[in-house]
């Protein structure tokens, strides 16, 4: 398999029949009287009559709601500051809180332990109390709360909880250092602070209480930390300011659940950006945004009902949890999980599968690339029959991870490679049940979504690699970030580039039949004799070496051109000899063009990336100019960036 745009998998006409990406199309062509004939139509009509697809959306998806809409949005063309369902009132948790039946709503699988699971009803009886506690100690409207919590029930439902206040969630991995929690958490004070006494990582319990008191220290605006049991059964929390265990800190008669109803534009979380190059952007989500966009996402490319169960291998601190706990308002069974992936056994995520049958598998690239180099056949070891569907994202998925999914994960699988970012807390392009999958390809552009590759002067391109960026507004555009009072930060970080056009930073190319390659950041574009190469373009050929376990790439500043330095982990018993340089400079030359050829080849012994698993390129190229990362508390294995600081002597 080493054909770009081979088709790997197709939907039967029957799947594509019983897809609700076709019902909807059916009751738009219905609703409009139109006559869509397939998805490619469906797109077109979608970002050509803004407010009608999402006027159908919202309608399709049933929206709990305690005042309708007035007007869809006041001016599609408008970003920022679009307006979306003027006059709607309606509640997030609400809508997530839908199904109150004895039906799995969380399976939770901690590191080496036994499977909780915890009902709609139950989960529903939780939230109740908890909000009643919150509300008792003055958690009001527009308040912060934060956790510095591990995957696990426990977050999902103190979020709940909030939204149904109306107050405002924002959360951090507890594998976060101390600096980075700070430097999150002190933007945005909030009153309520939920952790777990500590988190399992690799057959270790990592104890969260000492970093916590140091975290406390320098966030005075907390007024309430409520510790959730979860390493011991019994932690002394006595050192804890404002301490109180969660089983204290509920009340036996709360008082009944009332859903705050609010605006559709009322904020929901506080997420920020990695962070690896200054301090991390605040940016608000509005719960009407991320709910639509969300079930649109869900429901339709995903095609996930309430029969399914679903899983993403994140933390609380990357948006995917945010997209993993929406498929609550769908009544689907989610699947949380707290530790490493491959711990106690590399195939421990394929056990958990079969043992809780789940349908909708959601990781990332590295993981997809991680279980290749094990060697792991998961097809001739495991049943994986209740998987339909793999999604993947991080960063891009290389050519020949698609091979390893179809030859040694599932041949009769849906893999959705899907892009989007914390930015939108949705995707741009990702997967639909009624299109094939094509070798290195993201399926489709998102419905509503006006996305484009764009040259650097602003032209629309056809076949042709260019920056992402999207011309029209979408329902989960950041509503504002925070402490940014004029909207300067907002408006720098997406509209500086192409005034009134979302620059979201990527650089893609979108084919003729749809689909799309994202070949890695904009900013970490190569521009060798001012060609613009995107390194997951190298990347990719990288793939295809048994020497090479890892590698990055990145570009550096020389006599006013820029020249291609590759940096390479070996694995054990190869050796970066002139021989294997001279063999990856040829590969790379007769798989891309010259220009893609690296001046320089390097051994290293670590690369860096952030807790969420995406290569951190730009802080590379950073200190070999010369300049300071000024942020190293977003990534997993800061210390690889000491390899790099001395690299100039071997430049």
């Amino acid at each position: 398999m080493n054909n770009m745009n081979q088709i790997l998998w197709t939907p039967t006409q029957d799947q594509i029949g019983a897809s609700q990406m076709d019902a909807f199309r059916k009751q738009v062509n219905a609703r409009f009287h139109i006559e869509l004939k397939d998805y490619h139509e469906l797109h077109k009509w979608s970002v050509s009559n803004i407010p009608d697809l999402w006027k159908a959306i919202w309608g399709y998806m049933a929206i709990e709601f305690s005042s309708d809409y007035t007007k869809v949005v006041d001016d599609e063309s408008k970003m920022p500051g679009a307006k979306w369902f003027e006059d709607a009132r309606f509640n997030f948790a609400e809508n997530l809180l839908r199904v109150r039946s004895h039906k799995p709503a969380i399976h939770f699988k901690g590191e080496c332990q036994h499977v909780r699971t915890v009902t709609y009803k139950e989960l529903f009886v939780e939230v109740e109390k908890l909000a009643s506690a919150l509300r008792k100690m003055g958690v009001q409207k527009g308040d912060r709360v934060a956790g510095f919590m591990p995957n696990m029930p426990e977050t999902i439902i103190a979020m709940l909880a909030t939204a149904s206040i109306g107050a405002i969630w924002s959360s951090s991995s507890p594998d976060f250092g101390i600096k980075g929690v700070l430097d999150r958490f002190t933007q945005i004070e909030p009153k309520v602070l939920f952790a777990a006494n500590g988190y399992f990582y690799n057959g270790k319990a990592f104890d969260s209480l000492e970093k916590l008191n140091s975290i406390l220290d320098q966030l005075p605006s907390v007024k309430q930390v409520v510790v959730t049991p979860y390493t011991e059964s019994h932690p002394d929390i006595s050192s804890v300011k404002f301490g109180i265990l969660w089983n204290n800190f509920l009340h036996d008669n709360p008082e009944k659940l009332e859903f705050e109803q609010l605006p559709f534009d009322h904020p929901i979380y506080i997420m920020y950006s990695s962070g690896t190059t200054g301090l991390p952007k605040s940016i608000v989500h509005g719960a009407g945004g991320t709910l639509i966009q969300h079930l649109k996402e869900l429901r339709l490319h995903g095609n996930i009902s309430m029969d399914d169960t679903v899983f993403y291998f994140t933390t609380c601190g990357w948006m995917m949890w945010n997209w993993l706990v929406s498929n609550l308002a769908i009544g689907a069974t989610i699947v949380l999980y707290d530790g490493s992936p491959f711990h106690p056994n590399p195939n421990f995520m394929w056990d958990m599968v079969d043992e809780l049958g789940i349908t909708h598998f959601g990781t990332s690239a590295k993981f997809i690339d991680a279980c290749r180099q094990e060697g792991l056949s998961p097809k001739d070891t495991h049943s994986l029959a209740s998987v339909k569907t793999v999604f993947s994202t991080g960063s891009p998925l290389v050519e020949e991870s698609f091979d390893y999914v179809y030859d040694h994960i599932k041949s009769d699988v849906q893999l959705s490679s899907i892009s989007g970012g914390t930015d939108i807390l949705s995707c741009f392009a990702g997967g639909n049940p009624t299109l094939p999958v094509h070798r290195g390809e993201l399926q489709c552009i998102g419905l509503g979504m006006d996305v484009a590759a764009y040259d650097f002067k602003g032209n629309a391109l056809e076949n042709e690699k260019g920056e992402l960026v999207c011309q029209k507004a979408f329902p989960s555009m950041p509503i504002y970030f925070w402490n940014d009072a004029d909207g300067q930060k907002y408006h720098n970080a997406y509209f500086d580039k192409f005034p009134g056009i979302w620059h979201h930073g990527d650089f893609i190319e979108v084919n003729e039949h749809g689909g799309v390659t994202i070949f890695g950041r904009s900013d970490a574009t190569l521009n060798p004799g001012g060609v613009r190469i995107g390194t997951a373009e190298i990347y990719r050929v990288l793939d295809a070496f048994e020497e090479v376990s890892d590698s990055l790439v990145v570009g550096q500043s020389i006599n006013g051109d820029e020249r291609v330095i590759l940096f390479v982990m070996l694995n054990e018993g190869s050796l970066l000899n002139e021989e294997l340089i001279s063999k990856i400079k040829k590969f790379i030359r007769s798989n891309c063009t010259p220009r893609h050829v690296p001046a320089i080849i390097l051994q290293t012994k670590d690369i860096p990336y952030t807790i969420n698993g995406k290569k951190v390129e730009i802080a590379v190229k950073k200190i070999i100019h010369g300049e300071e990362v000024t942020n190293q508390d977003a990534l997993a294995n800061p210390e690889s960036l000491d390899l790099y600081r001395n690299i100039n002597e071997l430049l």
